[in-house]
Order: structure tokens, then C-alpha cells, then sequence
């Protein structure tokens, strides 16, 4: 396990307004209530409560990932009336201390979604 610090910077916020998020045009997960987490260079993440998706649109799939930073990472696909994606959903069950704020949270690749409604 690695701790965030200045060579490599982890930040989580709020996102302060309304966030959706949709697959070739059905809503996924709609919230008030999104993180947006910043990581050294990447691009930010939204962070979505999972209490906030559409369940039926997702199946978790066996694919694991770990990051050195926020832990082990399990994977859903999605599936709507209109088109279907592997792996296009992450998850940190238990991630580590510094990024515990994301626990109970869902992220989605944004190539794989429609682009990510902010309000």
C-alpha cells in the first residue's frame, strides 16, 4: 500500500451539483451525491453512491484490478436495450485509509458511456 503525497497527489471532493450518467441514451445512475477524485496526472474520476445506479443495467463480471494507491478493484458490465459494455464500471469494496471516502462508490470508463451529464 501506497500513501497519496506530494509525487503523487489524491484528492476527493464533492461534486457539488447533479450528476447522470447513460448508456446509449438510459439513465445508469442519476445523483446529488457524486465524489470527483483527482490523482496525480489523470483525468478526475466521478465518483457515483451505488445506492444511486440502476442495478438492472449491471452485471459484475470476474475481472480484478489493484492499484498501489486505493486498493483492489472489482468490475461490472452494462447492459441496456440498446447496447451492452464489458468492464465498463470499477469499484473499491474496501480501498485503502486515504481514500476511504470512495467506498460504497461506482466509476465508469468514459469511453464506454455516454458522456457524463454535470449539473
Amino acid at each position: 500500500m501506497r500513501q497519496p503525497g506530494a509525487d503523487h497527489p489524491i484528492t476527493i471532493l464533492p461534486h457539488p451539483g447533479r450528476i447522470r450518467i447513460r448508456l446509449a441514451g438510459t439513465l445508469l445512475a442519476e445523483t446529488d451525491a457524486a465524489l470527483m477524485l483527482t490523482e496525480a496526472n489523470y483525468p478526475p474520476v466521478v465518483y457515483v453512491p451505488r445506492a444511486d445506479a440502476r442495478w438492472a443495467h449491471f452485471t459484475p463480471t470476474a475481472r480484478r484490478t489493484h492499484c498501489p494507491y486505493k486498493g483492489d478493484a472489482s468490475y461490472f458490465s452494462l447492459t441496456t436495450p440498446d447496447a451492452s459494455r464489458a468492464d465498463a464500471v470499477w469499484s473499491y469494496e474496501a480501498p485503502y485509509p486515504a481514500v476511504a471516502a470512495i467506498a460504497g462508490h461506482l466509476a465508469f470508463y468514459t469511453d464506454k458511456i455516454d458522456p457524463i451529464e454535470l449539473a
